[in-house]
């Protein structure tokens, strides 16, 4: 009598396949293994990890901020001016990072770059530089701005950039009654996040400053530095305070104010000497070497490092390093840097 034959399971079926072919099966599992891997590794990268658990700080000045969002809010950048006619100037206190540079003439311009301050006006507001522009490339920042030399708007007009130049936006813009036209125009970020949502320029994602907390040295050696530009209209100095850790900007000899917020304070005060050079026949607008590597001089907790830039091209970020080749942590805040030429440009401190 024949008896049934019962069927094998399927678990059965399949650890008798791995017995036969343990090879096979080792080799599967592994591919397995590394797939995930990688797939968990990609989105670990797509998410920005907080400093440490449960909390998060702005890439642009270091600052603690509430939540993750607030890592990817969406940068500005302004370029205001600086001549006599200009000042006081208004919303440069809530920067997180400033650049400040010779435009033409000897006469100074900021860049300033905002993310979570987002002061009510801003301005005056004036044209680009090709070299400001090589500066907030790697902040996947907007820029506001009148115009420019012609390198610079061939450019910024080239599809790569965030360009939210007063030309082609003229609402975003006003023009204020009680300064004289080209010192003029000013902005707002109401104006400005309403533009910016408007073209979709939401969420910015880039790589800041190294930052860490600033304690005051005990025995301060920097508490007085001068950043000489070569006219006495622009030069700067600046004067530290313990009790506060940031540095009080003074300029053309007088506290430096920002209208509305009284005088500019930075916690962190970077002269980085540069290559400067007239652009013929270009109006006699200057032109500044950005990337590449050169000297500068870090002023933070109350002490002067003296560090090496860096800055492999135009999309790279700027870094700095000590003698070591090791990268130089920021103080969290506003941090000022200031491109000194080094022919005609200077800076010291006591």
């Amino acid at each position: 009598m024949n008896k049934d034959v019962q069927k094998p399971t399927a678990w059965a079926r399949v650890t008798g396949w791995i017995h036969h072919h343990r090879v096979a099966a080792f080799l599967a599992a592994g591919f397995l293994v590394a797939i995930a891997g990688t797939v968990a590794l990609t989105l670990l990268q797509q998410k920005p990890v907080p400093e440490s658990s449960g909390k998060y700080y702005s890439p642009l000045t270091g600052e603690q901020v509430a939540d993750e969002a607030e890592t990817k809010q969406a940068v500005t950048a302004i370029m205001i001016e600086n001549s006599p006619d200009a000042r006081p100037q208004s919303g440069i206190k809530d920067a997180g990072v400033v650049y400040e540079a010779i435009a033409e003439g000897g006469i100074t311009r900021f860049l300033t770059m905002h993310q979570q301050d987002k002061p009510l006006i801003a301005g005056p507001v004036r044209s680009l530089r090709i070299y400001f522009l090589d500066w907030l490339a790697p902040y996947n920042a907007s820029v506001a701005h009148v115009g420019g030399s012609a390198d610079a708007l061939a450019e910024v007009r080239n599809g790569s950039y965030r360009d939210i130049d007063q030309f082609f936006n003229a609402d975003s813009y006003w023009r204020a009654a009680d300064r004289d036209a080209p010192h003029n125009i000013y902005t707002s970020f109401e104006k400005l996040d309403a533009l910016n949502h408007a073209k979709g320029y939401n969420e910015s994602h880039f790589t800041g400053f190294t930052r860490v907390d600033g304690k005051p040295s005990e025995a301060p050696t920097a508490t007085a530095i001068t950043i000489d530009f070569g006219g006495q209209l622009y030069n700067t100095s600046y004067a530290y305070n313990k009790t506060t850790n940031t540095y009080a900007r003074s300029l053309a000899g007088a506290p430096h104010l920002d209208r509305e917020k009284g005088q500019l304070t930075p916690s962190v005060v970077i002269a980085m000497q540069v290559e400067m050079k007239l652009i013929q026949p270009d109006s006699g607008h200057e032109d500044i070497t950005t990337t590449g590597t050169g000297k500068a001089t870090i002023f933070q907790n109350g002490t002067a490092q003296v560090v090496a830039w860096h800055k492999a091209d135009r999309a790279a970020q700027i870094s700095f390093t000590d003698a070591t080749g090791r990268d130089v942590p920021l103080v969290r805040g506003q941090t000022w840097i200031a491109a000194i030429p080094n022919t005609g440009g200077s800076v010291s401190w006591r």
